[in-house]
């Protein structure tokens, strides 16, 4: 397996420069990479600091490690955190805005790129998040002994590290020097491929979000636009979502706001989709010289916001399982003491289950299912009460993990 692994990727990144003439998101993904490898060249020769390397996938990946990494920096106040990413969408938008000191791309997960990489990072040690796993950076790391961690990871059986032929890739695990797993589930299928260095910890992800309600979450144009009205704020739309949604935004009877954030924010598309709203709509892009107050429903256009904004949320839709696209964070919104909304498609999201089943969510399967949800909660009080508290409960119940984690971390590193 691990030579067909190495012969798939070193294929890749022979062909990336042809493949990126006919793809312009492959050709972008070679030259990012290759000027953040002279930005990460000029940072390591201008601070002399030790590094401790966290790798994620993309933005939400980073969201989990953000309490781990605030948690640690008090106990290393002399290292630098180097935050590398995978994908284009979170290194973009937290490139020089993120809680480490510096971010860069991932190199390809070939052999010479990895060495190269740990040669000339020389963290003193790493912490992986999630299922982002890559076996020759692992084998580097181990290679090098230096201790590498990963951290809310969660595991499935149908996974290659769990199968007879998935041992090149059960190497790879066997390389963390110890796994923080979200369930108990995940610490049994460690067990079976006789890996013991594991802690049940919990999901960061709970810490991110109840810290977020001890932050500054003003926003003067969500004032200006919700006024004494009560609100719901649609995050994370794709097309199936919004087109479920359009019955309840068009519904004239409703004495509610409306939020929506589109995970696709193209003008084409955002324009399109306002075509279709028979109430008074506007866009984020346009409210300078614009009276919010006279305005049904304003669309946010732009990124970044929706966090803030969720804090004006008297209930919440949450994008992705109406279609196949996958269920956004749900755990924002509930952090507020949102009812929440989903779509059907949620199997793969465990937390949707379990606040559905304390009573915070509501999942509907159709656009009449929808309207008439959010009816109930725009009329009766006692229902969003409840949901409301079952909602902000099951975050309080929730969080712990980033405690559980560091000091185990702490434990197992010398400073």
């Amino acid at each position: 397996m691990r030579w067909i692994y190495n012969f798939f990727i070193n294929g890749f990144q022979l062909l990336l420069p042809i493949l990126g003439l006919f793809f312009k998101r492959l050709k972008t993904f070679r030259l990012e990479r290759q000027q953040t490898k002279k930005e990460l060249e000029y940072f390591i020769a201008q601070n002399q600091a030790p590094l401790i390397w966290v790798h994620v996938a993309s933005l939400g990946e980073y969201e989990q490690v953000v309490p781990v990494i605030k948690a640690l920096k008090p106990q290393f106040k002399n290292y630098k955190i180097l935050l590398s990413f995978f994908s284009d969408s979170g290194y973009r938008i937290k490139k020089n805005n993120s809680v480490a000191d510096f971010e860069t791309y991932l190199p390809l997960d070939t052999q010479k790129q990895s060495q190269a990489f740990v040669n000339f990072v020389k963290p003193q040690f790493a912490i992986f998040v999630k299922y982002d796993i890559w076996p020759n950076f692992l084998r580097e790391l181990h290679k090098q002994q230096i201790k590498t961690f990963l951290v809310a990871a969660r595991f499935r059986p149908q996974q290659l590290y769990f199968k007879a032929y998935g041992r090149f890739f059960k190497h790879a695990l066997m390389s963390f020097q110890h796994i923080f797993v979200q369930d108990q589930a995940s610490g049994h299928l460690l067990n079976s491929i006789n890996y013991t260095d594991w802690t049940l910890a919990g999901d960061t992800r709970y810490d991110r979000v109840y810290q977020q309600l001890s932050q500054d979450n003003t926003l003067a144009f969500m004032q200006d636009f919700k006024q004494n009205h009560d609100c719901m704020v649609c995050g994370s739309t794709w097309p199936e979502d919004e087109k479920a949604l359009l019955p309840t935004l068009n519904d004239k009877s409703l004495a509610l706001k409306f939020v929506i954030a589109p995970h696709q924010i193209k003008p084409e598309t955002v324009n399109q989709f306002q075509k279709q709203l028979q109430k008074s709509s506007i866009k984020y892009s346009e409210i300078k010289t614009q009276d919010l107050s006279q305005y049904d429903i304003l669309i946010l256009d732009t990124v970044g916001l929706l966090t803030k904004v969720y804090a004006y949320a008297n209930m919440a839709y949450v994008g992705g399982a109406m279609g196949k696209t996958g269920l956004h964070n749900i755990l924002e919104p509930a952090a507020f003491g949102a009812p929440i909304i989903i779509g059907p498609n949620h199997e793969k999201f465990p937390e949707a289950k379990a606040l559905q089943q304390v009573g915070g969510l509501a999942v509907v399967s159709k656009p009449s299912e929808l309207q008439n949800i959010v009816h109930k909660l725009n009329d009766e009080q006692g229902l969003k009460t409840k949901m409301r508290k079952a909602a902000h409960d099951f975050i309080q119940d929730k969080k712990g993990a980033t405690a559980l984690t560091c000091k185990e971390i702490l434990q197992n590193t010398s400073k």
